[in-house]
């Protein structure tokens, strides 16, 4: 009998330490946030506005993080572990490279750009904004690094390591931040300081770690430069398409977080109250969306596609069932869930009624928008979802939240419920992609 590339136990073994990670990754973000609130409302409103450039440069290197991800996975799929090691080394130059340079325009003209993207803001909001985004800035080589080495274990199916790692980085931000916002008054640095330390941190821990011979990808010699053009061009080629396609997505979130503020400060409050509890849904397919790249990839990388469609309708089967159980959950419990944040019984209503529908649609659509698109870049399909996403977000979700929210004054609803309408167009373009089988005929490596 033929041995699987994955067995049930590796599959496990991959996807749990994946959940727990994006669990952190969500609610380590809303400690972040409470802490901060400490420093006042201008050092809150500043942070939250240079987090708002900081997301979209997090996906870019995420992006690229998962272009060599795809390459080193398909070489281990292929059995060619001295090219996996190689295109690995290519990555951690890449994705440096590109992130020095994005720190040092950050740093030169932060003030230029802070006043370029959100106005006129107030005088003590830009203030606070500019010493965070500072900070911030100096932390995105390190933040880069970190990123390609947990795409890089992933790949190999190790990701306990990622994770292990997410919680030393986070754990050193949180404490970062009670020394030195609590203890030493520092506000605003005091939050920027912790995040800069904990991001070194992460990276010189992986950098560490890689190093190993006994990984199935190593990088030995990092300051030994090589240069393999056609690595790098295979790595951009996923990574490229990816972070674009991720990049407009929070481009046009903005686009409709811009009309939301039209609605008055009950709708604001509602909208970013069902967001912050809606994330915890998408945990399970987030984290087996990160799962099919390594699987997919190396099933791809051997040339072994039937696998790869079994594994993908597995791995499918696991999101529906794991998202499934936190939808009905959040269907039941909506409205008390949002009591807790003590909000206006208008915004209460509002996010209750908008987790609801949400409810519903996350466990029917969002995991054939969001997790099985996964299983397409790992076969080198990217520009394809990139395309697909682009149209759907540009003309169903931002199209249609001007249409249902101000033509037919469905207000705040209205922009949740064309962003389900895209969900279903994604959903539907990308299951015929997927079934027709385009996807096994593309070439990487």
């Amino acid at each position: 009998m033929e041995r699987e590339p994955f067995s049930k136990k590796e599959l496990v073994r991959l996807i749990w330490p994946l959940v727990i990670e994006q669990f952190l990754a969500v609610t380590i973000g809303m400690a972040d946030t409470v802490m901060v609130a400490t420093a006042g409302e201008a050092a809150v409103s500043g942070i939250s506005l240079v987090d708002a450039i900081n997301t979209l440069l997090i996906q870019i290197f995420a992006a690229l993080a998962t272009g060599g991800a795809v390459v080193a996975s398909q070489y281990l799929g292929s059995q060619k572990r001295e090219d996996a090691c190689r295109s690995a080394k290519q990555l951690l130059y890449t994705i440096t490279v590109l992130a020095i340079g994005i720190t040092v325009v950050s740093v030169i003209f932060c003030q230029q750009i802070l006043r370029f993207v959100f106005g006129g803001i107030e005088a003590d909001v830009m203030s606070n904004a500019q010493v965070y985004y500072y900070l911030t800035a100096l932390s995105y080589p390190f933040l880069a690094i970190y990123n390609a080495g947990a795409a890089l274990y992933r790949s190999m199916g190790n990701s306990r390591i990622s994770m292990m790692v997410s919680i030393l980085m986070n754990l050193i931000n949180i404490v970062g931040n009670a020394i030195l916002i609590y203890g030493f008054n520092w506000s605003v640095a005091g939050a920027g300081t912790a995040t800069l330390l904990s991001r070194i941190a992460a990276a010189v821990l992986m950098l560490v770690l890689i190093r190993g011979r006994d990984n199935l990808i190593f990088i030995e010699k990092i300051f030994q430069f090589e240069f393999h053009p056609d690595m790098i061009r295979r790595i951009l080629g996923i990574g490229v398409p990816n972070g674009l396609e991720n990049g407009m997505f929070q481009v046009g979130k903005l686009f409709v977080q811009n009309l939301i503020t039209s609605f008055g400060t009950s709708a604001i409050a509602a909208n970013a109250i069902a967001n912050s509890v809606s994330s915890f849904s998408n945990i399970p397919g987030a984290a087996i969306g990160l799962g099919l790249i390594t699987v997919v990839g190396q099933c791809v990388g051997a040339k072994d596609y039937d696998h790869a469609v079994s594994y993908t309708k597995r791995l499918m089967k696991a999101a529906y069932l794991s998202m499934g159980v936190l939808n009905v959950l959040l269907f039941f419990f909506a409205g008390p869930i949002v009591g807790v944040f003590n909000l206006s019984a208008d915004a209460t209503g509002s996010a209750a009624q908008i987790l609801v529908y949400f409810a519903v649609f996350n466990a029917v659509i969002w995991p054939v928008s969001f997790t099985l698109p996964n299983a397409l870049r790992a076969a080198g399909d990217a520009r394809f979802t990139m395309a697909t996403s682009m149209i759907s977000m540009w003309v169903f979700r931002i199209g249609f939240s001007y249409v249902l929210s101000l033509y037919l004054g469905l207000g705040l609803l209205g922009t949740w419920l064309a962003m389900f309408i895209d969900w279903i167009v994604r959903s539907i373009v990308f299951l015929i992609r997927f079934a027709k089988g385009k996807w096994k005929r593309l070439k990487v490596i």
